[in-house]
């Protein structure tokens, strides 16, 4: 098995005027809250949206930890559609002392270049800020966070940036390379 290096950036917010939204897309392009936990739904989005990116951390997951995690409180899923059909999302986790975490945030392939990602970006970092509203006994958000690294797309890191999030950490690590799972096996073209 071959390593490669992956080089991964962490970026934040630390006040809501930090924020630099997006013009929304022209078309019938909606944001929705899934606001009923559904392991099948979010492993859909994520595996869908990270398939040709390589992303694979959560697909061993078990449908019981998938609940696990979209139990917990504060965790917001937030789904774009287009005409209905769904585009991509932004996952909100938050955390200690009114730090919320951009955990996941992309959109499907067929999808992408269309101006959606950033609205999608933009309207995830507001709900991240205004998250406390919406579930009491959280802190007020203090700060929004994410992390995105290079082998996401080739546009993810000037979308954060224009969005208002600045660079803070920058990590560099060896990681086995691993083939783009798709969501199905040979969605994607080699």
């Amino acid at each position: 098995m071959t390593n490669i290096a992956v080089t991964t950036w962490s970026l934040e917010q630390t006040a809501p005027t930090d924020l630099l939204p997006a013009a929304a897309p022209e078309g019938d392009v909606r944001i929705v809250r899934a606001e009923v936990p559904s392991p099948e739904f979010s492993r859909y989005l994520y595996a869908s949206v990270g398939g040709d990116i390589r992303w694979t951390d959560r697909l061993g997951w078990s449908y019981a930890r998938w609940g696990e995690h979209l139990e917990r409180t504060g965790v917001e899923t937030w789904v774009a559609y287009d005409h209905g059909t769904p585009a991509g999302y932004v996952e909100l986790t938050p955390g200690d002392d009114g730090v919320v975490e951009i955990e996941y945030f992309g959109l499907i392939p067929a999808f992408r270049g269309r101006r959606i990602g950033g609205h999608l970006l933009s309207y995830g970092a507001a709900r991240a800020w205004d998250l406390a509203d919406r579930w009491p006994g959280l802190a007020t958000t203090k700060r929004v966070w994410l992390h995105t690294c290079s082998k996401d797309g080739e546009f993810a890191m000037d979308n954060y940036q224009r969005r208002g999030f600045r660079l803070f950490d920058t990590k560099v690590e060896e990681e086995a390379e691993v083939a783009a799972p798709g969501p199905w096996p040979g969605a994607f073209p080699a």
